[in-house]
């Protein structure tokens, strides 16, 4: 669907908020927090964006962009290109980072710009009164997004060169059925969810959302085959390409966002072979049947594959 920029605000140093609204001023596709949508910046770029605002809001969506020094164009697009009163093409909200709904309270840890669908579960969780605490870490005030609204949410708020987040105080204060909802950078998504790990959490009552993929070294890959279930055609992949990449320059083309492993766009069935899961996106019963092959490999051998 096509939208419209109604207003953009600068959030925190690099951080760019959106307003996007029907040109009619209509209702928008409902949502719930934790949500995102794809928002397509032009020559072939997608890119992925959590809801920020809160889900009752039915006339706008509004989300939070990072200008990254390491951006691959999705970033620098939105920084760079977009103004106010243009229009955008973004898909209907998708949710993979939904809240549990079994009335346990909810502890939020958001780290950078993971801020932003913690803040929609967190107006989420107020306005229907129900328990929850916000802890929210950045480099600097200056870094920091949204910083009145989680004032007014009671967030605890952590800066490098202030109070640090005791971490393991927080988890050993919270009751047996709370749920932990963590997004921001591997690194630091990595420290919450070891952390409450260690402390004996759960695996079911850890939520998770990724903002780029976990560093993954490819000094080991080695070339393998892929072979097209329908038609018996065979490719090779080397070492540094992606299953999706290889085909797409064959005309065989598997709808790709991120490249990541991250946003379960090419989801692929995989009908034999063994593969090396490098996503972040399939739990552990889903990869027993498909691959993200923007990104997954063969542990050797050949993969037959769904297509």
């Amino acid at each position: 669907m096509e939208l419209l920029i109604r207003a953009m605000r600068l959030e925190a140093q690099d951080i760019l908020g959106l307003e996007l609204v029907r040109e009619d001023g209509g209702e928008l596709p409902s949502f719930a927090a934790g949500a995102h949508i794809d928002v397509h910046l032009g020559e072939g770029l997608v890119r992925q964006y959590s809801l920020c605002n809160d889900p009752q809001e039915r006339h706008r969506y509004c989300i939070g962009v990072l200008r990254d020094a390491a951006s691959r164009g999705g970033s620098r697009a939105v920084h760079e290109r977009l103004r106010v009163g243009q229009r955008v093409t973004v898909s209907e909200p998708r949710n993979l980072f939904a809240l549990e709904r079994d009335g346990g309270r909810s502890l939020l840890f958001a780290g950078g710009i993971g801020v932003t669908p913690i803040l929609a579960m967190a107006r989420s969780l107020a306005r229907e009164g129900r328990a929850f605490a916000v802890h929210y870490s950045a480099r600097s005030a200056q870094c920091a997004a949204f910083l009145d609204v989680l004032g007014a949410l009671s967030a605890r708020c952590y800066f490098d060169d202030g109070e640090r987040l005791a971490l393991a105080e927080v988890l050993a204060a919270e009751p047996a059925d709370t749920h932990l909802y963590v997004c921001g950078p591997a690194g630091y998504m990595a420290h919450v969810l070891d952390g409450a790990r260690a402390l004996g959490w759960n695996e079911s009552r850890l939520h998770r959302e990724y903002f780029g993929a976990a560093p993954v070294t490819q000094a080991g890959d080695a070339t393998f085959e892929v072979r097209i279930h329908a038609t018996g055609e065979v490719f090779e992949i080397p070492p540094d390409r992606s299953i999706t990449q290889v085909l797409d320059e064959a005309g065989i083309i598997i709808p790709v966002s991120c490249e990541q492993g991250i946003c379960g766009t090419c989801i692929t069935r995989v009908v034999e072979g063994e593969v090396e899961h490098r996503d972040q996106f399939l739990t552990a019963e889903e990869r027993r049947g498909q691959m993200t092959p923007c990104c997954s490999r063969a542990i050797g051998g050949c993969l037959v594959l769904d297509i």
